[in-house]
């Protein structure tokens, strides 16, 4: 029996499991899930009552993995195609790990941040709060610029965790706070992310979704759905 998978093609987090998946090879049955669904919302809460996808319900094995590290980690122990996402060696493995929190705390975390402040009411958001969103973010590129030296991919010497939390926190992030132009490696490093088929994917299927984007004004012109829902 196959995993299933409860996502949405438009979350970030999602896309990080996403691309895992794609990329290891591992089958699974993937289970589209809309909030404002009152049927979808109690389907994932059933399984995990925070109701924050993606979540990832392994029937066979009595498991529902939360959290796209976890759910990643995971993978790796169980399928062969997904083992190389978390490297045998330690150091390496340890250096994955890190770069995989660097995405989610230094890049993900303040995106998020600038996009709910948007869905938000204008008499409640949080000017302050997205401005220092804002210098997060370009205080993170030269970190992962650093990193990147010398390197093709962020934490190993193959793809791995690392790279699945990379692509989707540097997506966002660059619509919202460019990548300055200087950062050489960085831009060379997302334009390898983006050639990866299990990206190209991801990126094909969420496009349709990306007018919901609350910055999809500002999304650059190749990534701009072509075709309706």
């Amino acid at each position: 029996m196959e995993p299933t998978l409860y996502f949405h093609p438009l979350a970030s987090y999602c896309w990080k499991a996403l691309i895992a998946l794609y990329d290891s090879g591992v089958a699974f049955t993937p289970r589209l899930v809309d909030l404002g669904k009152a049927d979808d919302r109690a389907a994932l809460q059933a399984l995990w009552p925070p109701a924050r996808f993606p979540v990832l319900h392994d029937a066979a094995q009595g498991r529902v993995l939360p959290e796209s590290t976890i759910l990643i980690e995971y993978l790796a122990e169980r399928h062969p195609g997904a083992a190389a996402l978390l490297p045998t060696d330690a150091r390496e493995r340890l250096d994955v790990r890190l770069w995989d929190r660097v995405c989610d705390d230094h890049l993900q975390d303040p995106m998020q941040k600038i996009v709910g402040d948007r869905l938000r009411d204008a008499a409640v958001r949080d000017p302050h709060g997205v401005a220092e969103a804002r210098t997060a973010l370009q205080r993170a590129y030269p970190l992962f610029e650093q990193q990147l030296a010398g390197r093709t991919w962020l934490a190993s010497d193959g793809f791995s965790l690392a790279d699945c939390a990379a692509l989707p926190a540097l997506f966002y992030a660059s619509i919202l706070e460019p990548i300055p132009d200087g950062l050489g490696a960085l831009h060379a490093y997302f334009e390898r992310l983006l050639l990866r088929p299990a990206v190209q994917r991801v990126l094909e299927e969420a496009r349709p979704w990306f007018r919901f984007f609350p910055f999809a004004d500002a999304m650059p012109a190749r990534f701009v759905a072509t075709e309706p829902l």
